[in-house]
This record gives structure tokens, sequence and C-alpha cells, in this order.
């Protein structure tokens, strides 16, 4: 006897899930992963406040020219994605849309691992952003204290820079500015 065949998600099955649970489509599955840990939302919070002063509002001498939204819908084709933080360069960023997801790719995504994600943001989501072409693709893990920075070439080859712990890095496509990782790290 064979299986019957799976019922892709669609949109609308997002707003059955509980409240206190985030969820994605990916690859026409209707994935439900618990909210985020705090070591992993500190993380996420000190990354976007680090990078978004300088490279969203300018500060400190920062170039400015971005917007970062946390948690953002993302429509890819079928698939809707909801990364830790994402960012556009202002010009690609589009206007009002007649639906809550950002129909446009970003410019740069950062997952931030944690056990119950790490599989879909390895895998299931890589894929995806690496079929979308976006350029940059950061994986944080918090509990590991690692950052692995992809750049995801034009041909689909990925370029990967990785980084532990403490270290000071300048990382594409953020390069003037040196992060220093101890920071994103939430310390027993």
């Amino acid at each position: 006897m064979s299986e019957p065949a799976k019922k892709k998600a669609v949109y609308e099955d997002l707003s059955t899930i509980p409240e206190n649970m985030t969820g994605e489509i990916i690859d026409g599955e209707l994935v439900v992963t618990p909210r985020p840990s705090r070591k992993h939302g500190f993380a996420a919070t000190a990354l976007s406040g680090k990078i978004g002063t300088p490279y969203q509002f300018g500060e400190g001498g920062g170039p400015g020219g971005w917007i970062f939204i946390v948690e953002p819908e993302i429509g890819f084709e079928e698939n809707i994605l909801v990364p830790d933080i994402a960012g556009w360069k202002r010009e690609r960023f589009p206007g009002a849309e007649a639906h809550n997801w950002i129909s446009v790719a970003p410019d740069w995504i950062c997952e931030v691992l944690s056990p119950h994600t790490a599989r879909y943001d390895r895998i299931g989501k890589m894929r995806i952003y690496i079929r979308h072409r976006v350029p940059y693709v950061w994986l944080v893990d918090p509990i590991l204290m690692t950052l692995e920075a992809y750049s995801i070439e034009p041909d689909g080859r990925l370029i990967l820079n990785s980084f532990v712990g403490n270290e000071k890095a300048r990382v594409e496509p953020f390069s003037e500015l040196e992060l220093d990782l101890g920071v994103f790290w939430l310390e027993e």
C-alpha cells in the first residue's frame, strides 16, 4: 500500500499554529518550531543592533542604506520563510504589498541556530536561499559560539568564512565594521 499524498501547505495554514510557535512553509511542508530560547534571542538582538546602527541608520560613521527586519515573512515562490534577521539594500526593498510576506529576496540573511531549527536552517532553508541567490547568509550558533558566513556566488558556488568564540571579524557584506563576536553570546 502506498501512503496517501500529503497536502501541500499554503499561506493560510500559518494562521492555524499556536501563538507561541513559529510557522514556515519549506518545500510544501508546514514546519512549526518553538519560539527562540534566550541565548538565541540575545544573539539575534545583539547582532541586529550592532549591524543595524551603522548600516540602517548610518550612526557612528556607518554607511546607512540598508533596511533590516527581525523575523520577517519572506515569500520564495511557494515557500514562506522566517529568518531571524534579513536585510535589503534600501533601493531593493519593496514598498507596500497586498500581502504580509515580503516578495523580494533579501541581500543578507542571518539564521540563529537552535537545536529545534538547525536542521531546517542548514538544509531546507539554505537550499532555498541558494536557489534564489541570496548573496549572503550567516549561520550563528549561540551554543557553539560560532558564525559561519556564506557568500553565494552568481553561479551558485558557496564561499565560507567561519569564526568562533570572542574573535574579532570583518564579514561581508558588512566588512567596514569590525564585529567583536564575544558580545553575541549570553554566558551562563
